[in-house]
């Protein structure tokens, strides 16, 4: 009997052996995280996901020791036994070159290393930077052209322009394995963020602006992607399905796109560019030409002047005091709103705007006028 109960576990050591389970239980929620961060399927993103590892193991060179210290000197230097220790008790003690070295020199170093890092990877993996490799075993072929895509962040969806291909769709990109491809972004009201995790790092979209991305996918597969910045209501539905294709594969999608029937033009656009949540895939089998280079420069709606176009005349020294007279109201959304008017030239006599924006009309118009000259040609719907 007395052996039954020398071996029979107390409550005490029953609660001792279950301390390592209760140690991992703060870990259990992250086996339902999705690691593709980490183990993604481009080689931009992989990169990017090596410079994460590297940059976590220097910093917890100074982490992991400065906590292990802490515990340890809490533990060697405790009051309670502090006649029994073989510490040495020195209340006078102030200096120590051995250890301003090490506390000093060891983040020096770590520093040093990070930002070296730092500086080297911020020109490697610029978006804006092309490629010079598929991956890490294989370089850029000379013979190969980047596949171009115009990305414009919609309320709240995301439109894909293939203007080689003289494609779109609504809500999915598709692209071919190994090929690089050139996005170039814009938004169509606010700021907003374009990220692929597989793909590459997320860079922002802004009205007015067009900003790059270059990348590549390695393998095929199907991803999601999404805005990375809150822009509103329907924030949390911006998303996208990103499928990574063998060539052959792609050019079938392409295919598939040309014979979706739709055509999207100007009107077509602005209906699309109107508030909407959790638009289906929409695919389209044409595009207007110059429509993108419209949006980037905020005169898709006709009548409208052109980024490119005021700047062109602001060159010249401005319109002068006849430039507040053009201006016109213009339907946006529910209501309406003041713009300035389109331009008139002789090849665009009502100043509708240009079927490709170029900032060519306004120049010559404007060579015409002195500066400060009053805008007799702007048009007034």
């Amino acid at each position: 009997m007395s052996d039954l109960r020398a071996h029979t576990p107390t409550p005490r050591h029953r609660g001792r052996a279950l301390l390592p389970l209760a140690a991992l239980l703060p870990v259990l929620p992250l086996a339902g995280c999705k690691t593709i961060v980490m183990n993604p399927a481009g080689d931009i993103a992989r990169q990017q996901a090596d410079l994460i590892v590297t940059s976590t193991v220097l910093m917890l060179l100074i982490i992991v020791p400065v906590i292990a210290l802490t515990l340890l000197f809490a533990w060697r230097y405790r009051v309670r036994q502090a006649g029994a220790s073989s510490a040495r008790y020195e209340p006078d003690w102030d200096h120590s070159t051995k250890l301003e070295l090490l506390i000093w020199g060891a983040p020096l170093a770590i520093i040093i290393a990070l930002g070296t890092i730092t500086w080297i990877s911020t020109h490697q993996l610029d978006p804006f930077r092309p490629l010079s490799r598929l991956d890490e075993n294989r370089a850029l072929p000379a013979n190969v052209k980047p596949l171009e895509v115009q990305a414009v962040a919609l309320d709240w969806k995301w439109l894909f322009v293939y203007p080689e291909l003289g494609i779109a769709t609504v809500n999915e990109l598709a692209l071919p394995v190994d090929r690089p491809v050139r996005f170039t972004l814009t938004a169509s009201t606010v700021m907003n963020s374009f990220y692929v995790p597989a793909l590459a790092g997320q860079i922002y979209a802004m009205p007015g602006m067009a900003s790059q991305l270059n990348a590549v996918i390695n393998k095929p597969g199907t991803w999601e992607g999404f805005s990375a910045n809150y822009s509103g209501e329907g924030f949390s539905g911006m998303r996208f399905a990103f499928h990574g294709l063998a060539q052959a594969d792609f050019d079938r999608w392409v295919e598939g796109a040309r014979g979706a029937g739709a055509a999207l033009d100007r009107a077509t656009y602005l209906a699309l560019e109107k508030p909407s949540q959790r638009d289906a895939v929409r695919r389209f089998a044409s595009v207007d030409k110059g429509l993108f280079d419209a949006v980037v420069n905020r005169c898709v709606e006709p009548g409208r002047m052109c980024m490119a176009d005021m700047m062109a005349i602001d060159a010249r020294g401005g319109a002068g005091k006849g430039g507040l007279a053009a201006v016109t109201r213009a339907n946006w959304r529910d209501g309406q709103q003041t713009v300035v008017a389109g331009l008139c030239t002789a090849a665009d006599p009502e100043g509708r705007g240009p079927v490709a924006v170029s900032a060519a009309p306004a120049a010559k118009a404007a060579r015409s006028l002195p500066a400060n000259n009053t805008n007799n040609n702007a048009t007034e719907l």
